[in-house]
This record gives structure tokens, C-alpha cells and sequence, in this order.
């Protein structure tokens, strides 16, 4: 096979067989990602990626996430969410599932994406704000009011905002 029958890079993708794929055999893009998940070239230096599938308790995902947001990494910090949505009581889940929209929400602001930046903001705030009560200290007014305070300047603006400068305080001060 000489260089002009090489399949082009998506090509490459589409053909099953080609896939790249975790231990357990389940396809996994192992593409290395930027601090906002975003996919890069193969063999470029990317950011460590979130394990998904972990299980931790409640306290444990927000200090996780509040560090990764801290951090500027939103789309990991929603990656420690979704495992607390998908692992957590069913009652919880919507909570958890809020809080991961607020988490993407940030990453397409942090992205330049305006419409899906405001939109998953006030999704997650909406599902959040339903919560009662209020657990694990976790803010809602405060997260509700960052989420629709950050909507509003992503769509004055039109702007990436600065992931780690934006970020949330998931825990009320006590």
C-alpha cells in the first residue's frame, strides 16, 4: 500500500475495526483532549483525562469538582458529576444531572459557544433549583444566581469567557 491508499484520518474513524477502545472493548476515542475537552491531533500533549465510572461519596464529588473548576477544567468537573448522577440515589438524580449542565454550560461559555453556553446554564440552574432540600451544603441560590449572572454576560458579550476566573463555589461558606 503506498501513501496515496493510506485511509484519510476519517476514514480511519468510521471504520469500526479501526476504533479505539478501552480494555473492556468498548469503543473509547483516546484522542488526547485540552483542558476544555476539546479534541486535539494524535500525539499531541493533551490534559489528563477525568476516569469515568468512579464512584465516591457525595462530599467527595464536590470537592473533586470544586477542585477541577478551581482548576479552569469544567468538562472534567461535569465528569465527576455524571458519575454522581448515574451511582447516586434516584432521588438525587437531578441534582447531579443539574450540576453537570451547569459544568458544560461553563465549558461551551469557555469555548466561545454563546447559545449552548447560556442554554446549559439555565438548564442546570432550573434542575438545581428544584432541589429540596438543599444537600451536602451545596449552594443552589448562589449557584443559581452565578449560572444566570454568567448566561446573561456570555450573550452581552460573545466572548470565551476564562474557565478558572468564572468558576462556581459548589458549597455555601459556613
Amino acid at each position: 500500500m503506498n501513501s496515496s491508499d493510506a485511509p484519510e484520518p476519517r476514514d480511519r474513524d468510521r471504520d469500526p475495526r479501526n476504533r479505539d477502545r478501552d480494555p473492556e472493548g468498548r469503543a473509547r476515542n483516546s484522542r488526547p483532549r485540552d483542558g476544555l475537552g476539546r479534541p486535539l491531533p494524535y500525539g499531541a500533549p493533551g490534559v489528563e483525562r477525568q476516569p469515568e465510572g468512579i464512584v465516591r461519596t457525595p462530599a467527595q464529588s464536590l470537592t473533586e469538582a470544586q477542585a477541577l473548576l478551581d482548576e479552569g477544567k469544567p468538562f472534567h468537573a461535569h465528569e465527576v458529576f455524571e458519575d454522581a448522577w448515574k451511582s447516586g440515589p434516584e432521588e438525587e438524580r437531578a441534582l447531579w444531572r443539574g450540576l453537570a449542565q451547569l459544568a458544560v454550560g461553563l465549558t461551551h461559555a469557555a469555548r466561545g459557544n454563546v447559545t449552548g453556553g447560556a442554554r446549559l446554564l439555565r438548564r442546570g440552574a432550573g434542575a438545581i433549583g428544584a432541589a429540596a432540600p438543599v444537600p451536602y451544603g451545596i449552594d443552589i441560590a448562589g449557584l443559581t444566581a452565578w449560572a444566570e449572572e454568567l448566561a446573561a454576560r456570555v450573550e452581552r458579550d460573545a466572548a470565551p469567557v476564562d474557565a478558572a476566573a468564572c468558576a462556581p463555589v459548589l458549597r455555601a461558606a459556613r
